[in-house]
């Protein structure tokens, strides 16, 4: 397994998170000792808006200077979104951006897109929801197989989030190129076995992104009755192997079924010590130091 270091960690993507551009991003990675990168397909760093031919070249040219593999373009995307206006073509334009973020890893010697599904709206029934998602991933793998790209689905948003339901998004959108991109803690979240859910999904995982979390339990105090009524749990961003996320069975899991590809590391979200340059490096290597630790027993 390759390490990738997600550039959404210092892209100012939270209140108080440092921001540094693509340039010192790359630096970064290299300086931190990863393998490989991520790049969000938006400003600051690898936005459409942005990446010229020049640009490209460039990017390009810098990430094989410095040793460095691009793991994926990480994408966003949300194929549920205009319901309350279906005159403008929204899914239309998504495809449309994910084709071109698939021109973009072509163009810096990648292969992989990192796209989402979609949230769910309350006013759209949910197959009509599941449909917009089957349909428009599909082509976006079609489209994305020009340029010999894999369309990679991150269990993150509400459609298809849960691994069985994952698995029944991919088997029906039917493109070889579509694949996931397998992360623990939303499984850790649902409540799932990650042996189970690893197993399951084995034939089409090919990336997985890490960070580790805790759980801060939260109530709401109710006057009137002189007691509190629990809310859900805040969820924290802590560093690697400090969190309730058990890596260790998911990594040697992920090993098991023969998964060779990159493990990222994100800090996408409060974390705790803040977001000072500083802190998100004390973070990024302790992620590193957590992956070394396992060699000995998992990637050997």
């Amino acid at each position: 397994m390759k390490t990738a270091l997600h550039s959404v960690s210092y892209a100012g993507a939270w209140i108080g998170q440092d921001r540094l551009s693509l340039d010192q991003f790359l630096d970064k990675a290299v300086k931190l000792g990863y393998d490989g990168v991520m790049l969000v397909a938006k400003r600051p760093h690898a936005s459409l808006l942005d990446m010229d031919a020049r640009a490209r070249e460039e990017c390009r040219r810098r990430l094989g200077a410095n040793g460095l593999q691009l793991a994926c373009i990480a994408g966003y995307t949300d194929f549920c979104a205009g319901s309350d206006h279906l005159d403008i073509p929204h899914r239309e334009m998504q495809i449309l951006y994910v084709t071109e973020l698939a021109r973009l890893a072509r163009d810096l010697d990648g292969n992989l897109v990192r796209v989402f599904t979609g949230f769910e709206r309350p006013d759209v029934s949910y197959d009509q929801q599941w449909t917009w998602c089957v349909e428009s991933l599909r082509e976006c793998a079609q489209r994305a197989a020009e340029f010999d790209v894999t369309i990679g689905i991150q269990n993150h948003h509400d459609i298809a989030a849960h691994y069985e339901s994952m698995y029944d998004l991919l088997a029906e959108i039917g493109e070889p190129n579509c694949k996931a991109m397998f992360d623990a803690w939303s499984l850790a979240l649902h409540g799932s076995d990650l042996i189970t859910a690893v197993r399951k999904l084995a034939p089409f995982i090919v990336h997985t992104t890490v960070a580790d979390y805790v759980q801060r339990p939260r109530f709401r105090y109710i006057p009137h009755l002189v007691n509190y009524q629990e809310q859900p749990a805040v969820i924290r961003a802590v560093p690697m192997g400090e969190g309730f996320i058990d890596y260790h069975t998911f990594l040697k899991t992920l090993k098991q079924i023969g998964f060779d590809g990159f493990v990222g590391y994100e800090m996408c979200s409060v974390l705790e010590g803040g977001g000072s340059e500083e802190n998100l490096d004390r973070c990024a290597l302790q992620f590193l130091q957590y992956m070394r630790s396992l060699e000995w027993e998992i990637f050997e």
